[in-house]
């Protein structure tokens, strides 16, 4: 196996790799000795035991798929390939969908803001519950829960526009003929868009956790209203969150990661609506992302290309969101040996990291999936997050 023939078999490999951004990697590294996909190995060595007896066997009648599964150790379970999450833009074919999308994603940043700055109506509540014959302190009460309530339902509204949203990506990333991989790497406007929902999703759920008072003041909206004590403090606000709604609202505020819920049911329900679609359409979508974000923060090469520290926590949020959304849609969930996502790798990944920004996804992990606690999954796994 000379260097000549490396250099030559890595070229043929280029031109039989359907996507133009492994062929620019391979081609810009085949001449400094460095394997494409394990980085700095001897490439006489790995030419010697593997790619030259596999291109060899392979190259005469192998389409496409089956000599990528050669050079990437069967991609099909771990694919690897750099999504732009800072600088994808859209395509003509992709712009439809993106612009509905975008639509709704523009006005995430305000819903967070306003999440943020939710402070609850604690004391006003406290007040008039101990002085129930206190009309000024009922009034008060009412009159400061009130807005919180029109602020509330805002968000579960947004919840909504979200799981439409959700809905039509994974439409479009999981139609045939291509395949998830081919999708996400074509389409990276819309994994970027995909992706930036997930990441919506575990910030809002974050922030969501560290504030008892929202349901404190919901249940305190309903149990004034229910009594009917009030009869002339501003009962308007019925018009906007009525019985039926607000119970819908009791719903979503109940869980503790209200939104992941909506993301969950949203990407279930897609499955269930679209019969003639195959399951792993949507499971491969989940864990391609999964697994193309594991390879991005534990390669350098990839790591590197990013232009901020805070695209490398956008990239683990995104994939602790679709594990998560994998566990729950997947019959056999992410944690099983037969999964498709390499969960020691995506939690070593994670443990790898500053405690300080991965510990709401640690936790997600362990309390927001599926089959964590299920007898297949591998005692090992388990161990690595408790």
């Amino acid at each position: 196996s000379t260097v000549e023939e490396v250099d030559l078999s890595l070229k043929i490999a280029t031109y039989l790799l359907p996507f133009d951004s492994n062929k620019t990697y391979i081609m810009s590294n085949c001449n400094l000795g460095l394997h494409p996909v394990f980085g700095h190995v001897s490439i006489c060595f790995y030419l010697k035991k593997k790619l030259v007896q596999k291109l060899r066997s392979f190259v005469q009648f192998a389409g496409m798929g089956n000599l990528l599964k050669v050079l990437t150790r069967e991609i099909e379970n771990y694919p690897h390939f750099f999504l732009d999450f800072e600088n994808a833009q859209p395509t003509e074919g992709e712009r439809e969908v993106w612009n509905q999308v975008n639509s709704v994603l523009q006005d995430s940043e305000s819903i967070l803001s306003g999440l943020q700055a939710y402070k609850g109506a604690g004391q006003e509540i406290r007040d008039a519950i101990q002085n129930p014959n206190d009309f000024m302190l009922q009034e008060r009460a009412w009159n400061s829960v009130c807005p919180l309530v029109i602020k509330l339902k805002k968000f579960y509204s947004f919840s909504l526009r979200l799981e439409e949203a959700l809905q039509s990506l994974l439409e479009s990333l999981t139609c045939p003929p291509l395949t998830p991989t081919q999708h996400l790497e074509r389409e990276q406007a819309l994994a970027k868009q995909f992706a930036e929902i997930l990441h919506f999703t575990l910030r809002f759920d974050e922030l969501k956790m560290r504030i008892p008072a929202i349901q404190n003041d919901f249940s305190y909206y309903r149990r004034t209203i229910s009594r009917n004590r009030i009869n002339n403090m501003n009962l308007d606000i019925e018009n906007e969150v009525n019985n039926e709604m607000a119970n819908r609202m009791s719903l979503f505020y109940a869980e503790a990661t209200p939104m992941l819920k909506t993301l969950s049911n949203a990407t279930t329900n897609f499955v269930t609506e679209n019969k003639t679609l195959p399951l792993e359409n949507t499971t491969d979508c989940l864990s391609t992302m999964a697994s193309v974000c594991k390879v991005m923060l534990e390669t350098p090469e990839y790591s590197s290309r990013f232009s901020s520290e805070d695209t490398l926590l956008f990239c683990m949020r995104v994939m602790v969101g679709v594990i998560i959304l994998y566990d729950h849609v997947h019959p056999n969930g992410a944690f099983n040996k037969s999964s498709k996502i390499d969960m020691k790798g995506c939690i070593k990944v994670l443990k790898d990291q500053p405690a300080d920004n991965v510990e709401g996804l640690l936790n997600a992990l362990k309390f927001t999936t599926k089959h964590l606690n299920d007898e297949s999954t591998p005692k090992n796994i388990r161990t690595m997050l408790q």
